[in-house]
């Protein structure tokens, strides 16, 4: 049987950003994975699922020494955003310049993340990656937490991290009860050639139905879709000829960017709210979409996930150092009330955002239109919420 001090269930970006932070802790750290990522191409046409890494993130990536790597594999810096709706005056735009930065942010698909994460992972002494591994049966005894793998080998640990997806088995298995509503919404995700360039902007329309985001990729006529709409609209969008869709997408997006012409295939998935009831428990700890998910409207949930990892890393190797039981679900209440906070307060900014957009009802929208204008004309507004955006405010005391 073999003993570890963290056990991690997922190798995914989440997961594995826990174990590179607790290198050198002096601790023990077991990633289990079903499957070790595909080696990412960058010659290749980029991947469909992507995430706007904030300034937040970033910062942690830095630490973690794979921040590098990562912009070596086809990630974006963007530098202006702009949020308008459709058929009305209500507009804000951003831009680094303004607020004296470098960049705002950087659009980066998943796999070039997953991959610089896992092979640095690899790399490092205290972390053994175990795959393909399946959990099959788990206990949680008073001093440590027994694991049985779908093979039949047995580990122990003194603390089980659940990185193991908005469908965590680990949290079913540990009794955590969830919160979740459907948004009754799905996301068509694909990737759009746009006649004029994109400038490294990040846009966003809202209209009545749903919310159309065009994030900037490295080839300055390409673009990554992201179109929030009806289950039903989602499936006509996905089915309908390649001519007809690329009319649609150019209108919907006021033509911005000229006409659109879609560049490989469109999937589409549903957007479903989570909201673990607990973040920890006796020996287990939450992060990721095992703790939460939430709409992809502003792209920040693989930064809301760094952040769980980020407060995760800081809370055990203090523990550790002081040499309390790091797996002690009292000592682990700081991470749960840290987290559980700032998820409970992007999800329900992503929900009152998504309702005062939602429909067109004329005094509706009168109010998000001069809501709009306000924000973007009144001093200190936009700085206030860039500093949000970029996840500044939301940084564990190590990481500042």
């Amino acid at each position: 049987m073999q003993s570890f001090d963290v056990i991690i269930a997922g190798g995914g970006m989440v997961g594995l950003a826990v174990a590179c932070g607790l290198q050198g802790s002096g601790l023990r750290i077991a990633v289990l994975e079903q499957q070790a990522p595909e080696a990412f191409n960058a010659q290749s046409a980029p991947q469909l699922r992507v995430s706007a890494i904030n300034a937040a993130s970033e910062r942690l990536l830095q630490h973690l020494d794979v921040w590098s790597s990562i912009l070596a594999l086809r990630a974006a810096a963007y530098h202006g955003m702009e949020v308008w709706e459709r058929d009305s005056f209500g507009e804000i735009r951003f831009d680094d310049d303004h607020q004296g930065l470098s960049h705002l942010g950087h659009i980066i698909e998943n796999a070039a993340i997953h991959q610089a994460l896992w092979q640095k992972a690899s790399d490092l002494s205290d972390v053994t990656l175990l795959t393909p591994a399946a959990l099959q049966q788990v206990a949680f005894g008073d001093n440590e937490a027994f694991v049985t793998l779908s093979d039949g080998s047995m580990m122990t640990a003194r603390l089980l991290v659940a990185a193991d997806g908005a469908n965590s088995w680990l949290r079913n298995k540990a009794d955590i009860p969830l919160t979740f509503w459907d948004y009754d919404h799905h996301a068509l995700v694909a990737n759009i050639r746009t006649a004029l360039p994109h400038q490294a902007v990040a846009r966003q329309v809202f209209h009545g139905d749903g919310i159309l985001a065009f994030l900037p990729l490295q080839d300055p006529h390409l673009c990554s879709i992201v179109w929030s709409v009806s289950p039903q609209e989602a499936t006509r969008l996905q089915a309908m000829p390649a001519a007809v869709f690329n009319q649609q997408l150019s209108v919907a997006f006021d033509l911005r960017l000229g006409l659109c012409e879609v560049e490989g295939e469109r999937k589409t998935f549903p957007l479903t709210g989570r909201y673990a009831r607990q973040f920890a428990a006796h020996r287990l700890a939450l992060v990721g979409d095992a703790a939460h998910t939430i709409h992809p409207l502003a792209g920040q949930g693989v930064n809301l996930g760094f952040m769980d990892a980020a407060m995760l890393i800081g809370e055990i190797r203090r523990l550790h150092q002081q040499g309390k039981d790091i797996g002690e679900h009292l000592w682990l209440r700081r991470y749960e009330r840290n987290r559980k906070q700032s998820a409970a307060l992007m999800l329900a900014g992503m929900q009152g955002f998504r309702e005062l957009f939602a429909g067109q009802h004329p005094a509706k929208k009168l109010v998000r239109d001069i809501g709009l204008k306000l924000a973007d004309t009144l001093p200190g507004v936009k700085p206030r919420l860039l500093q949000q955006a970029m996840g500044l405010h939301d940084l564990p005391e190590w990481l500042r």
